[in-house]
Formats: C-alpha cells, structure tokens, sequence
C-alpha cells in the first residue's frame, strides 16, 4: 500500500460522466441517473484499503442523514479486481450489503472514470453542485485509521452545509489520503 493524497482537481470542473454498473442492482447507471437534487458526492473507494475501511461507518451515516436533503452520494471503485480479488464486483456487493450502503456502488472496470475525474486514491471525495460543477475534493475529515482522532465527517459536512444554506464552499480544502489506486 503506497500512501497517497488527493490530486486535489481544479474547482469549477464540470463532473465527468458515466455510464457504470452497480454491483448491488446490476443496472447501469449514468452520472445523471445517480445526481441529487442539490449536491452530488463522488466517492472513489474500494473494499480492501484500511483508509476506506475506517470510514465506512461515517460514509453511511453521512449518506442516511444528506439523501433527505437532496444530495446523492455515488461510490465507484476502479480498483484492478484481478491483481486485487477483493476488490471484484461480486465481493462489492457483498459489502455493500453488509454495511448497508444507502449509495450506489459502482465498478469501473476500464478505470477511464477515475482517470477522468484524476482520482488518485482511496478514499478520494468530489462534491458537485446542482449543476454538476465542483466545489468540494479533499478528505473526509482529519480520522486515520492509526491516530485516534475520532470520526466526524466534518469537511464533507461543513461543504455539503454551506450548499444547503446557499453559501459558498471554502476553497481551503485538505486533500484525502489512503491507498493508491491500483492500476492495471
């Protein structure tokens, strides 16, 4: 596992579309199938990197709370199931259910999908308006799995506030960090 930080895309990007498959339905979807209402979160992760692992909880919490208020949360994982079986979409599935992800959970078998939004790592956030634009990439908070800070969700959270209450996302945005993305 190789630490690695977000790229950190420009803001104002127009959030790259998609046609994946939910490893949970096993229907495609586009990214205009999955968009809410007020704000999309974009969430590349994958079941076998302890960064997403710690979080997991928090994920859920975070997407049971924001769905009732118009934001969707979407995950993909383009992490390469054959180097990394854990990773294939049939064990996606598995823990989609066991954790009970309230999201779409998508395998981008191609990995061109996490190339177009320049995703670098597990877990790695994007947070878009209702216009598709970016205004949020970065962590999920300051929790890792080894230093005992305690999850929150903060930084998703303080962002996904301010577009509810109409008022600009900071700029100051921390990158995540975790494990690398594992390209074929």
């Amino acid at each position: 596992m190789a630490l690695t930080p977000s790229n950190m895309l420009a803001l104002g990007t127009q959030a790259p579309d998609f046609i994946l498959p939910d490893t949970i339905s096993g229907k495609n979807f586009s990214l205009n199938d999955l968009k809410g209402a007020r704000a999309t979160v974009v969430m590349f992760i994958c079941n076998h990197c302890p960064y997403v692992k710690h979080i997991n909880s928090e994920l859920v919490n975070l997407a049971n709370d924001y769905l009732l208020r118009g934001i969707n949360f979407i995950a993909i994982s383009s992490n390469d199931a054959v180097a990394h079986p854990e990773d294939a979409p049939e064990k996606m599935k598995q823990v989609a259910l066991e954790l009970k992800y309230p999201f779409a959970y998508l395998y981008d078998e191609s990995q061109k999908v996490a190339k177009d939004y320049d995703a670098a790592c597990t877990p790695d956030f994007y947070i878009f308006d209702k216009n598709l634009l970016l205004v949020y990439r970065g962590q999920l908070d300051d929790s890792r799995p080894s230093n005992n800070i305690p999850l929150s969700g903060k930084d998703i959270s303080a962002a996904l506030e301010n577009i509810l209450t109409n008022k600009p996302v900071s700029p100051h945005q921390r990158p995540s960090i975790g494990c690398n993305i594992k390209w074929k």
